[in-house]
């Protein structure tokens, strides 16, 4: 069955376009802009006018390759930045009355579910817990399981890329004070999410989405990316703290010249790396593997049945 997916992120919004058999997702197309819908929604509480046009923009150039792919269903998710909105179900209806496109407000235990179906859908069934990190924009999700089964542990926490960069960091590039600040509130929200035994009793750890993605690209020195070097890739702590300390020294102009690294995830990539790094520490984890699979690849599965 051909399917598509769009997901409606806090700093993205993604296409996939892929044909599922039997547990089996055949990428057919792909796409990813850098959007920005939850700009600003932290502190006031609603999408604003020009994050929905850059969606909206987007949205309509999806809907075309849909149609042209000849997709079965097309369904959209929407996370984060909608879920604390209080005019997401407005943003929901103009989406389907301008694209007829049903979008779905997600809850936080629903978009873990996917992204861990999605993230561990090529391991073999069983093996110790397993760490599937998703560092969004708006969110962070935290699950942990075995693959082929239902995660045991999920929590969605407000430790987001986008949410964090609005928070704490105000000078370009970000000051130590700043950085020490956005560190403590991201160290306080994995413990405070994760009990302690739960994160001793992780194996191993999976991360998706564009800050990890981003972290592996920039390890390698990717020019251009090439998703099957990033996918399956291991960062070690070292390099993430490397890589956080090297873009934290960076003003926003010239991290958008680092190789590896989409330009326009430069002005939140210092929060998601912190994410990372923070959430590594927490579950003293030496390494990380990086994953291309993630709640697209979930999504994918649902809509197909």
């Amino acid at each position: 069955m051909r399917v598509a997916i769009v997901d409606l992120g806090t700093n993205t919004t993604r296409l996939l376009v892929a044909d599922v058999s039997d547990r089996h997702v055949e990428e057919v197309d792909r796409r990813n802009s850098i959007t920005r819908l939850g700009e600003g929604v932290d502190s006031g509480g609603r999408l604003l006018d020009r994050a929905m046009e850059r969606v909206f923009t987007v949205v309509a150039e999806y809907r075309s390759a849909i149609d042209e792919l000849g997709a079965e269903s097309a369904v959209a998710v929407a996370t984060s930045a909608v879920r604390d909105a209080a005019n997401g179900e407005e943003f929901r209806r103009a989406l389907r009355e301008r694209f007829d496109l049903d979008a779905r407000i997600i809850s936080g235990d629903e978009e873990a579910r996917l992204t861990f179906a999605g993230a561990t859908l090529e391991r073999e069934p069983g093996g110790d817990p397993l760490l599937v990190l998703d560092i969004g924009g708006g969110s962070t999700e935290f699950v942990i399981g075995r693959a082929g089964e239902e995660p045991a542990f999920h929590v969605s926490t407000q430790a987001g890329s986008v949410r964090q960069t609005e928070r704490h960091l105000h000078t370009d590039p970000p000051v130590f004070a700043e950085l020490e600040e956005m560190r403590e509130e991201v160290r306080a929200i994995v413990e405070a999410a994760v009990p302690a035994d739960v994160r001793r009793g992780v194996a191993d750890g999976v991360a998706v989405a564009g800050t990890p993605t981003s972290v592996a690209a920039i390890d390698q020195e990717l020019d251009p990316y090439d998703p099957s070097k990033v996918h399956g890739y291991r960062v070690s702590i070292e390099s993430c703290e490397r890589i956080e300390r090297l873009l934290a020294e960076l003003p926003e102009e010239e991290r958008r010249k680092v190789t590896g690294l989409h330009p326009e995830r430069a002005p939140t990539i210092v929060a998601g790396a912190v994410i990372l790094v923070e959430t590594m520490k927490a579950f003293e984890l030496a390494s990380i593997e990086v994953g291309e699979h993630d709640i697209l690849y979930g999504a994918a599965l649902q809509a197909a049945g």
